[in-house]
């Protein structure tokens, strides 16, 4: 079980990236005078926090989850909503195991629905034929016990995915975060957020996304809530911002800096432009940063979510997916396709807007949620 402990803050002020006294960065950024706020300890950053991979949970810690609660029981709940949320992808593929022969027209049928739920023409060229060799080598004669090995492809398929969100190596871990409009970039931010700080993780939110005023209010309204520090400017430089939030970070020991982008279609060559810059800018601002590119996709968008992992990874180099709005999908089966196509490990799935249905990525409970 995945704990997480409340940790009592001060008020979380609001600071101005202009009191930083911030260049307008461009492509070269001088290093700024260190505000006069001791650098942590090196024991603070010692032992590394890690968020781990399922079957561990990221759990609400308060009145709405008792200490008392059994580890199995959120989970449990966790699977149930899971299942529901990827109803509408797995109702079709659990049709063709209605039958009672296994023969060939059963295996166009689950071709037929594993392309209807965006598995990609790759991904299900591996799955069938990974699962027509388990089928002889198990003997199987019934349906439902192809349903049971189609379970274990895709279980086995999904698990490159598979990889935990470590903090702490370095002090502060700075993460920059990307995603399309309307991916449910801000909103994930501020879930987990809410989920590092409850594990005594001090966190510093960089509202980079300047030209959006809503972005800067909505990100605020989670710096209220988890009562953690944020860096924003109005209609500002986004590199600048990014750069006086990790210095800053840096400066008040923060384990986490998180930075909200913009908004990018990655064929929007000229801003993503402004993304690589940002992330340039990072590097400028602490050496080896940001150790975190995490790219947050809308589960809905089937094979165009392919497409903004293979482009923002070209661009950026990426190191963790987010992928948003699994429930009410019929096109879940494109996390296969980019394990199949573009393997960039996925560290939280999110099927609803409560704090609780952000979820580390489990291969083995996606499939069973999928198909059973």
């Amino acid at each position: 079980m995945f704990s997480f402990f409340k940790k009592k803050f001060g008020a979380a002020p609001t600071v101005s990236s202009d009191e930083q006294s911030s260049p307008q960065v461009d492509e070269v950024v001088a290093e700024p005078a260190p505000l006069p706020v001791a650098e942590p300890t090196p024991a603070a950053a010692a032992e590394p926090a890690v968020v781990p991979a399922a079957p561990a949970v990221l759990a609400e810690v308060g009145a709405e989850a008792e200490a008392t609660e059994t580890p199995e029981a959120p989970r449990k709940g966790w699977m149930d909503k899971l299942r529901a949320g990827l109803r509408k992808t797995g109702s079709s593929i659990a049709q063709v195991f209605t039958g009672t022969r296994i023969d060939e027209a059963l295996y166009e049928e689950l071709e037929e629905a594993l392309l209807m739920a965006d598995a990609g023409v790759k991904a299900t060229e591996f799955l069938l034929d990974d699962l027509k060799r388990r089928v002889k080598e198990a003997k199987a004669t019934e349906p439902a016990a192809v349903r049971g090995l189609l379970i274990d492809a895709l279980s086995d398929l999904l698990r490159p995915l598979e990889k935990p969100l470590s903090v702490g190596e370095q002090t502060p871990t700075v993460m920059m975060v990307v995603g399309v409009n309307g991916a449910g970039k801000t909103t994930s931010i501020g879930k987990l957020t809410r989920h590092l700080a409850e594990a005594e993780q001090k966190v510093l939110l960089a509202a980079a996304d300047t030209f959006r005023a809503a972005a800067r209010e909505q990100l605020g309204v989670w710096a209220d809530r988890t009562r953690v520090e944020i860096v924003s400017q109005e209609g500002g430089d986004p590199s600048a911002v990014t750069f006086d939030a990790v210095t800053a970070g840096r400066a008040r020991g923060c384990d986490v800096v998180i930075a909200d982008t913009a908004g990018r279609l990655p064929t929007q060559l000229h801003l993503m432009e402004e993304l690589k810059k940002i992330r340039r800018v990072i590097a400028k601002a602490q050496d080896g940063a940001p150790h975190e590119v995490l790219l947050v996709v809308d589960g809905n968008t089937g094979q165009n979510a392919l497409s903004q992992v293979k482009a923002f990874d070209d661009a950026l180099g990426l190191t963790g997916l987010i992928v948003t709005k699994l429930d009410g999908t019929a096109k879940g089966g494109v996390l296969a396709a980019i394990a199949r196509e573009r393997a960039v490990p996925v560290y939280f799935i999110g099927i609803g807007e409560k704090l609780e249905d952000l979820q580390t990525f489990s291969a083995r409970e996606f499939a069973q949620a999928l198909l059973e």
